[in-house]
C-alpha cells in the first residue's frame, strides 16, 4: 500500500507521527503510526504534513518524498542508515551520499535527525511508496 505524505502528519510538541483521519470542529483527528492510538489535536496545534516540508539544496529546494528515497537508494547501495543516536558526522557524512547537494548552511544537523525520526517511523509503520500528486489528483476527481 502506498504512503501518502499529505495525510502524515508532524505535530509540534508530540514525538511521531500521525495519520489524518478527520477534521473536526476545532482542529484535526489523527492517529499516531506507532501505537495506532487517536488523538484530537486543536486549531492552535502546530501541524505540518509531510507533503509540505522540504529541505534546502545548492539548486533550491527538495522535495521530502524525494529525500526519502534518496535515503533508501542510499541504504541500498551500502550507506547505513545511522540512528537518531549517531554522531553529527556519521549523520552528515550519510545524508553526504543520499543527498550530496544539500545546503549545509541552512539544513542542519537538527533538521537531518528529525528526518531520520520520520524514515525509520515510516519504514516500520507505513511504506516508502508514496502517492504522486497526479494519483493524488486523480482519486479528489473520483470522489
Amino acid at each position: 500500500m502506498k504512503t501518502d505524505l499529505a495525510k502524515i502528519l508532524s505535530v509540534s510538541g508530540h514525538h511521531g507521527l500521525f495519520l489524518y483521519l478527520a477534521q473536526s470542529r476545532t482542529g484535526a483527528i489523527a492517529e499516531a503510526l506507532s501505537d495506532k492510538k487517536r488523538t484530537a489535536f486543536d486549531a492552535h496545534s502546530r501541524i505540518s504534513t509531510l507533503s509540505d516540508i522540504a529541505i534546502y539544496t545548492s539548486e533550491g529546494e527538495m522535495r521530502l518524498a524525494d529525500v526519502f528515497v534518496a535515503m533508501k537508494k542510499a541504504a541500498d547501495e551500502g550507506a547505513e542508515v545511522p540512528g537518531t543516536k549517531a554522531s553529527p558526522e556519521q549523520i552528515k557524512e550519510f545524508f553526504g551520499k543520499a543527498v550530496p547537494n544539500y545546503d549545509a548552511d541552512r539544513f542542519y544537523v537538527s533538521h537531518m535527525k528529525k528526518i531520520l525520526e520520520w524514515y525509520d517511523e515510516l519504514v516500520k509503520y507505513a511504506s516508502l511508496d508514496f502517492v504522486t500528486d497526479e494519483e493524488r489528483e486523480k482519486e479528489v476527481e473520483e470522489n
